[in-house]
């Protein structure tokens, strides 16, 4: 098995202690550290459709990306300044009436990985707040908001409104246990993903898209 192949197979079982030394010895043996990311990339997108399908649930979800986010810190200083890895700012937060994080800091860790720079606003976040943290960082390309409760999705819609209209040119993705893809497009969301895995590949479509 290759180093790559180990720190892949290791992220998937949370071996957060293991990582950090495998993604060294990955990178001692010649791997770049954009394929050492991208190995941990795709191990969390079998976790994430493992996630999906009901085969682990939220502590085991929670742990492999625990354990990427070790894996990533080795490589964060060797990315910093190679301007190609940053895919822009996202802004992430739940909306306001919510409290909800766990899915939230999933999503902020995904996204993460897959190569953006985050700006985690934290709970019960109110529609101007995401503008504001737009005008407040630069290079951001999307916002992601998190909505838990049923009771939420009018602030989930009021956010995705207020954003599109003050910031036309950043997208914006939409999830959460009651949210659907139809709900989303109704209220003017660019995408929508169901679990944290299926946001960091749709983050990275609605950034390079056009």
């Amino acid at each position: 098995m290759s180093k790559i192949e180990e720190v892949k197979a290791k992220v998937e079982a949370g071996k957060s202690k293991l990582v950090p030394g495998l993604v060294q010895e990955a990178l001692d043996s010649g791997a770049t550290p954009a394929e050492i990311l991208q190995a941990m990339v795709d191990s969390m997108s079998v976790v994430g459709e493992k996630f999906s399908s009901g085969e682990i649930f939220v502590p085991e979800m929670l742990i492999a990306a625990k354990a990427m986010s070790k894996g990533v810190d080795v490589l964060k200083p060797l990315m910093v300044g190679d301007g190609s890895t940053s895919l822009g700012t996202c802004v992430i937060g739940t909306v306001a009436g919510d409290l909800h994080d766990i899915g939230k800091n999933l999503v902020a860790m995904m996204i993460e990985s897959a190569g953006f720079d985050m700006v985690d606003l934290g709970v019960d976040v109110p529609a101007d707040g995401f503008v504001q943290a737009i005008k407040n960082n630069t290079n951001v390309k999307l916002v992601a908001c998190s909505g838990l409760l049923t009771t939420t999705m009018p602030s989930l819609k009021e956010a995705v409104q207020t954003i599109k209209a003050a910031c036309p040119e950043v997208k914006v993705i939409v999830g959460g246990a009651p949210v659907t893809p139809e709900y989303a497009a109704e209220i003017g969301a660019d995408g929508y993903a169901p679990d944290a895995g299926s946001a960091a590949v749709k983050a990275k479509e609605l950034a390079s898209a056009k």
